[in-house]
C-alpha cells in the first residue's frame, strides 16, 4: 500500500496543455504497472492510461495521440502530459497501480477544460 499525491490540475482553455504528477510514498521501481484514472460526477472511474515496467503503454481511445504517460522511478513519480485538451477531459484525475489498484486512493487533482 502506498499513499498517492496527485498534483498539476487546474483550469485551462480547450486546446491547452497540463502535466499531472503523482508521487507515491513508497518506491515504484518494482511496481509492474501504474496508471492514470479519471472520474466525473455520477460516473464510474475510468482508466485513462497505463505504463508497465517494460515500457508498454495503453491509452483510452478518447485520449490517444493527446496524452502521454511516463514515470520516474527515482522520484517515485508518474506523470501524465495532456495536450490538446477538450472540455470532455474535465474530471478529477487519480493515479494508482494497474491492473490491481491499491485500495487507498489519493485525493486526485481536478482538471477543468473550458470551451
Amino acid at each position: 500500500q502506498s499513499q498517492l499525491v496527485e498534483s498539476g490540475g487546474g483550469l485551462v482553455q480547450a486546446g491547452g496543455s497540463l502535466t499531472l504528477s503523482c508521487t507515491a510514498s513508497i518506491s515504484i521501481f518494482s511496481i509492474s504497472g501504474m496508471g492514470w484514472y479519471r472520474q466525473t460526477p455520477g460516473k464510474q472511474r475510468e482508466l485513462v492510461a497505463t505504463l508497465n515496467i517494460g515500457g508498454s503503454t495503453y491509452y483510452h481511445d478518447s485520449v490517444k495521440g493527446r496524452f502521454t504517460i511516463s514515470r520516474d522511478n527515482a522520484k517515485n513519480t508518474v506523470y501524465l502530459q495532456m495536450n490538446s485538451l477538450k472540455p470532455e477531459d474535465t474530471a478529477v484525475y487519480y493515479c494508482n497501480k494497474h491492473p490491481i489498484p491499491w485500495t487507498g486512493w489519493g485525493k486526485g487533482t481536478l482538471v477543468t477544460v473550458s470551451s
